[in-house]
């Protein structure tokens, strides 16, 4: 997350894209919160340090419709999900999501939905996302069931290679208790 992601980001592109270069990773991407503000400017510092640009974005799920604006206030109004454009048009697709959740799934936070993703899916590779993930919360509910469930029809939609449950090792407690299960989803 870089600086386009508000409250959340602190990463400088400059900063960071020279780090990249310095250090030679030979790829790095961009995932803010919801947005894509920062895609070009990413693209461009990145092509002129010589480290592969890969464009993408953290986009909020709806756990239903991305249409439905009701939601109690202990009800999840959004799950996290990670994008990444794999090819041109993965990277239309992925504007296209992105603005979709602005002019269609706004509510609290850009939203898209599951028939959405399945509709502009082609070109892009999908991560299950941080603890605040459909599958990640699942877990921690103590519902494997459902979270292989989700991870399933994430799997269908984009397609068996464009998938994949991410593992983290941040020391956060939650992460520990979920990390064996995270790993039993993805067999």
């Amino acid at each position: 997350h870089t600086q386009y992601s508000l409250l959340d980001g602190a990463c400088l592109l400059p900063n960071l894209i020279k780090i990249a270069a310095d250090f030679r990773m030979p790829a790095l991407a961009i995932t803010d919160h919801g947005n894509m503000f920062g895609a070009i400017d990413f693209y461009q510092t990145c092509i002129d340090a010589g480290v592969k640009p890969i464009i993408g974005c953290e986009i909020y799920i709806a756990p239903g419709s991305r249409l439905d604006k009701t939601a109690s206030i202990s009800e999840e109004k959004s799950h996290h999900f990670t994008l990444l454009a794999k090819d041109e048009a993965g990277y239309k697709n992925l504007m296209k999501l992105v603005s979709i959740g602005y002019l269609e799934g706004f509510y609290y936070k850009p939203r898209i939905d599951k028939e959405s993703l399945a509709k502009y899916s082609k070109g892009l590779i999908g991560l299950s996302g941080c603890l605040k993930g459909q599958i990640e919360r699942c877990l921690l509910a103590g519902d494997l069931e459902n979270a292989v469930k989700i991870g399933s029809e994430f799997k269908d939609i984009l397609g068996e290679d464009n998938f994949y449950i991410e593992i983290m090792d941040n020391s956060l407690p939650e992460q520990k208790k979920i990390s064996k299960n995270v790993v039993e989803v993805a067999r």
